[in-house]
């Protein structure tokens, strides 16, 4: 790692609560150990960062433990999905159908 110091921001939500921390970090620094850094797993009781999926700028990293931060980058925390999307988009789907049948017959 360098002496260099660069600003970067990690961000978490949740529904209810959101949280963005600036800080500086060493360059060299990586995804993961910029989150681990700000301190923010302390203020989200349910998150861990080691099994957290990360990116940065909406682009997900796929090695957050390998991947450095640049100046200016945002780190994002992401929460695991509550459904499946292609589920949900299949349902959503089947609904239509069924609907669309059903006013078709009346």
């Amino acid at each position: 790692m360098s002496d260099e110091m660069i600003n970067v921001e990690v961000s978490y939500a949740l529904p209810n609560k959101q949280q963005i921390i600036a800080l500086e970090v060493a360059e060299g620094t990586t995804v993961y150990g910029a989150a681990e850094e700000s301190g923010i797993a302390g203020q989200f009781s349910d998150l861990d960062l080691a099994s957290a999926k990360m990116g940065v700028f909406g682009k997900a990293v796929p090695k957050p433990k390998q991947e450095l931060v640049k100046a200016g980058d945002r780190v994002e925390i992401y929460r695991p999905l509550i459904a499946d999307p292609k589920e949900v988009r299949k349902a959503r789907a089947a609904k239509v159908k069924a609907e669309k049948k059903a006013a078709k017959e009346s």
